[in-house]
């Protein structure tokens, strides 16, 4: 193998550019959604009735103990048996936020859990509202708590898209395919992807670094002591 093995994988960068391009729009929307119905999750865990915080435990354990694989593959094919059926892109976003929700839903809460219950008490002392002191004063400090965290499971989702390739979704993993299909340069196809994958995993945890110091420890934290 040498560098010229490598030609005709380059040859296919249009290929590579629309795979590149699915992958980032599937991690931004699935981190986004995600997230933001991990904290709705968690909060119903913490503070909502007992019932839907069976439900939430129900819907947490199961997610996180079955395999990212099977999950897509039940929301593809299996909800078509149930008169639901999902094109392959809609599909792949339930399937990753699903999964992130889960696992956002239990980091958050351990960050909660971590806040002092007098902080909660305090806010509710000073006319707060339930969901206004859980959103200005407990959630700000949970997620300075536990961003790490939520950063590494972010990146994870990142790196899990490449499993949507399994119902046909145009992204880097399923381009690589295609060109190892076309060319018979399989192994040249996949370094070629696998070194995009940690450029992209390297560059979307710098900016979730950025995120971090701009508006989890910073601006974010300023607007919740206001």
């Amino acid at each position: 193998m040498n560098l010229s093995s490598f030609i005709d994988v380059f040859h296919s960068w249009p290929s590579l550019l629309n795979g590149l391009a699915m992958t980032v729009l599937l991690t931004l929307v699935s981190s986004f959604l995600g997230v933001v119905l991990g904290t709705l999750c968690a909060w119903g865990s913490l503070r909502g009735p007992k019932a839907l915080g069976w439900f939430i435990r129900g819907y947490v354990e199961f997610f996180r103990n079955t395999p990212f694989l099977g999950q897509i593959f039940f929301i593809f094919f299996g909800l078509p048996a149930l008169g639901l059926r999902l094109d392959p892109v809609p599909a792949a976003l339930v399937a990753l936020t699903i999964n992130l929700t889960a696992y956002a839903c239990e980091i958050i809460r351990a960050g909660i859990e971590a806040t002092p219950a007098g902080q909660f008490e305090a806010a509710s002392s000073l006319g707060l509202k339930p969901a206004q002191a859980f959103f200005l004063v407990i959630l700000p400090p949970a997620f300075q708590r536990v961003w790490p965290a939520m950063t590494s499971q972010l990146v994870i989702i990142l790196l899990a898209s490449a499993l949507c390739s399994q119902i046909s979704v145009a992204e880097l993993s399923y381009e690589a395919n295609m060109i190892a299909s076309r060319t018979f340069r399989n192994f040249e196809a996949y370094i070629v992807v696998t070194l995009i994958y940690l450029g992209l995993a390297v560059l979307f945890r710098e900016m979730l670094t950025w995120v971090g110091r701009r508006f989890v420890y910073g601006e974010f934290a300023t607007e919740a002591q206001r």
